[in-house]
């Protein structure tokens, strides 16, 4: 069996398909991943082609970036082509269809038409549609996200999902979490107490953390003031925010670059390679995206047993329960973040029971052999083709 997995950027397949291609190589499967150049394509453990990709709009660059992937298609013969994130899934489907494919599978993690408006969400709407339309099989990694499919996109996402050909994996999430990887460990912890020192963290310093794009629909603007008001009342708190600045139409606000910048009890690493020792130094995660699918980021501290605080967005609300394993409040509220991490962080017991409840339910129902397992058997059971048994 031949598959090429495709998405638009490299940190994709290093970050969210973690160990999956070498999985899908160790069962007899021969992979070929594509995606835009990027720092990360050096550290791929699989044969990989650049294919230059943008996320924005870009009708002249498109149509060459489709016509370097059917010319990857007709040389690599896939027996299935798999993309991942919306630029790659349309030029991705589009492109197997075109050489005619026979199992094309798109994974749909997030939709960013939801926070947009106008001809620009029109646009992105009729793009998803198209790549639903040129797949074989469509894999949500959310069940509100299949509701907010065959609602948005009645026509072809329901007409999909009555033929069996719209579903989500198991219990969600596109990659799983490898539990002996994401574990508290006295190694962990070290790093944990360094990460501390070097950055003068008080032994009686309240931490809160934030790890993941730093752009505005991940709830950064209101994060930072929350932190701000907290930090009036509480003057031992910081915040880690570790992960990339991007620009562009989604980009912070000036103002809130400025105060991250600045520091005053916020730490911004910038990207970094193991999040582990990061979540071990907090004592609470905050995610106040505005938009998810499936984020792998929450099955991560609830591994490493960190108390959680999200938006009552899909995807958040399928990994916590409110009150049970953390707190969800509404997206693009100030004032209801503000008393979240006030009330959770006066809470020992709380912030005790939610780490242990939400590590149980990851634990029980999101591992990544599992995960790996059932995609392989789809792609066994859609091809025909039965490859070899693990090495």
């Amino acid at each position: 069996m031949r598959l090429l997995r495709i998405t638009t950027v490299p940190i994709s397949l290093k970050l969210l398909l973690r160990g999956q291609l070498e999985f899908m190589e160790a069962n007899g499967i021969e992979v070929l991943s594509v995606s835009a150049d990027g720092p990360e394509v050096k550290q791929l453990k699989v044969r990989h082609r650049v294919v230059p990709m943008a996320r924005a709009i870009t009708p002249f660059q498109d149509l060459i970036s489709l016509i370097r992937l059917i010319l990857i298609i007709r040389e690599f013969r896939p027996d299935i082509v798999h993309t991942h994130t919306p630029k790659a899934g349309l030029l991705g489907m589009l492109s197997a269809r075109i050489c005619r494919v026979k199992v094309r599978v798109h994974t749909i993690a997030g939709l960013p038409w939801l926070q947009t408006g106008g001809i620009v969400r029109r646009v992105l709407k009729m793009a998803e549609a198209g790549t639903i339309y040129c797949s074989t099989d469509t894999l949500v990694n959310s069940f509100r996200l299949m509701e907010i499919l065959k609602s948005e996109l009645p026509g072809i996402a329901v007409r999909r999902f009555e033929q069996g050909r719209l579903t989500v994996p198991g219990r969600g999430s596109s990659n799983g979490i490898d539990l002996n990887f994401f574990q508290k460990s006295p190694e962990i912890s070290r790093e944990a107490t360094l990460l501390r020192n070097d950055f003068q963290i008080a032994q009686d310093d309240f931490v809160f953390c934030f790890i993941g794009r730093l752009v505005r629909d991940k709830g950064i603007g209101e994060l930072v003031r929350a932190f701000d008001r907290i930090r009036e009342m509480y003057p031992n708190v910081r915040l880690i925010l570790a992960g990339p600045v991007e620009s562009g139409r989604d980009g912070l606000q000036d103002l809130v670059l400025h105060r991250i910048k600045a520091g005053n009890g916020i730490i911004a690493p910038g990207l970094v390679e193991d999040v582990r020792p990061w979540l071990a130094a907090s004592d609470i995660f905050v995610f106040p995206s505005y938009r998810e699918g499936f984020p792998n980021v929450l099955l991560q501290a609830g591994c490493m047993e960190v108390p959680v605080i999200a938006t009552d967005i899909n995807g958040c609300n399928e990994i916590i329960s409110h009150g049970i394993s953390g707190l969800l409040i509404p997206p693009q509220r100030e004032d209801e973040l503000t008393q979240a991490m006030e009330t959770l962080m006066l809470s020992v017991s709380d912030r005790k029971h939610f780490a242990l409840n939400l590590k149980k339910y990851v634990t029980e129902n999101l591992d990544q052999h599992t995960v790996w397992t059932e995609l392989l058997r789809f792609y066994r059971e859609r091809s025909g083709i039965q490859t070899p048994p693990s090495r």
